[in-house]
């Protein structure tokens, strides 16, 4: 298409100039030429597109199985010879594993269409678990169990949604005052810390950063990961878990924007009536229930935690040797679970929501294998020393600091001293 122009009216001296509605015309055809390149180019994509055919409708090495699906029941036959390889491999019992399936079974099965054959739900958790427990990658998984990678993924998705959802209820029981005031008899009976209804603590669980996430998810480790936030009783089980903090986040943040935090402000939560520390309930004052926290937790009502600071006297520095007797209960568990479900040994390469359903998960299935299974010497012998304490301030109000006082006099007291305490300050 020419140019369009004016041609100027003096015969020596000829000028282009071009008027506004020329320029539009214009600037007009040279999008209509951009627009038609572009589509000229998606045109061509998706002929190319078209050209890559899959090469096979089921890969050869998954073709391998059986049709109907017993590569992995000839497996777990063999594994069921021996007890102890079954549970290293599947990091529970014979008996616990049965029971899983069994609860979960009608919530995974899947319909049989003419197509191919779904995966039983024996197979599903079989590769869910071990997953979970070995810490192999869905690669790995894929080549082990002659499954294909985005049927494993599925798979480990459905299951972890549902041991969430239907496992949860059976393991991470509703919260109640009977149930607190067994927590806190048995912090008493064993951490030798009364009034206590749990532990509290943040765990980083790592992962490889999401897309366009920034630094939301890079912690003070300099690694990326999310938040795990839970409270845990004396027997090392979880009683309450928030998933899915940003890592740069603080475990105090994120503990004032969880549900339960929300609710001991609310005064919602179903605590036992506070009672005195002693036996003398007639002079003593009424002491409410709390958890126990580091330092990287604010000091209030419910929330125990320790003396900061250097120049501690001797009734401060046994309090927070007291504290620290009972606060150890939560970092056990944490290192008891990760050296059981050692996916939560390396960082997790899936979504940012999988990773959540994944860390759910490894929570409810590690107070299952606690019930019934108890804690094995394996579970033991690898818990690491988590997080170091970071300073945080907090602005400690009189009545916050008169009850922290009350647990450090009731320590020092013939009523509520250890014989050895003194020796281990």
């Amino acid at each position: 298409m020419p140019h369009l122009c004016c041609v100027d009216a003096a015969p020596t001296q000829r000028k282009r100039v071009c008027t506004p509605t020329q320029l539009r015309l214009s600037s007009a055809f040279a999008m209509d030429r951009y627009k038609r390149v572009l589509l000229l180019l998606l045109l061509r994509h998706r002929r190319n597109k078209r050209r890559n055919h899959r090469r096979f409708w089921i890969s050869p090495l998954i073709a391998l199985r059986n049709s109907d699906g017993q590569f992995f029941m000839q497996e777990y036959r063999e594994l069921l010879l021996d007890e102890n390889t079954f549970f290293n491999f599947f990091r529970m019992s014979v008996a616990s594993f049965n029971n899983l399936v069994e609860t979960l079974k009608p919530h995974i099965k899947k319909q049989y269409t003419k197509f191919r054959n779904p995966l039983e739900p024996i197979e599903m958790i079989g590769i869910t678990l071990r997953y979970l427990g070995s810490g192999n990658s869905i690669n790995d998984l894929h080549f082990k169990f002659k499954r294909g990678r985005a049927t494993i993924s599925r798979t480990i998705s459905s299951v972890c949604q549902a041991i969430w959802k239907y496992v949860r209820p059976l393991y991470i029981e509703e919260i109640t005052v009977e149930k607190l005031q067994n927590i806190a008899l048995d912090f008493d009976l064993k951490a030798n810390f009364p009034h206590c209804f749990g532990a509290i603590d943040g765990k980083h669980i790592r992962l490889i950063k999401p897309d366009k996430s920034g630094s939301l998810f890079y912690n003070y480790k300099k690694y990326f990961s999310i938040v795990l936030l839970a409270v845990v009783d004396s027997n090392y089980k979880f009683v309450f878990v928030d998933v899915g903090a940003y890592g740069k986040e603080s475990d105090s943040t994120i503990f004032r924007n969880s549900t339960l935090y929300k609710i001991l402000m609310r005064n919602e939560l179903p605590l036992p009536d506070p009672q005195p520390l002693g036996n003398d309930h007639n002079n003593e004052p009424p002491i409410p229930y709390v958890l126990v926290g580091d330092e990287a937790f604010g000091l209030s009502k419910h929330v125990m935690r320790p003396y900061g600071g250097s120049n501690l006297n001797v009734k401060q520095r046994v309090y927070n040797y007291r504290l620290s007797r009972a606060r150890r209960y939560v970092e056990c568990a944490f290192g008891i679970m990760a050296n059981k479900w050692r996916i939560l040994h390396r960082p997790i390469d899936t979504s940012y929501d999988l990773t959540i359903n994944i860390a759910k998960a490894c929570c409810v299935l590690h107070n299952f294998v606690i019930q019934h299974d108890g804690l094995k010497q394996q579970d033991n012998m690898a818990i690491s020393r988590f997080s170091q304490l970071r300073p945080h301030s907090n602005e400690e109000s009189l009545a916050e600091n008169f009850i922290r006082d009350q647990f450090a006099n009731y320590f020092m007291s013939p009523e509520g001293a250890l014989p050895w305490q003194l020796k281990k300050i």
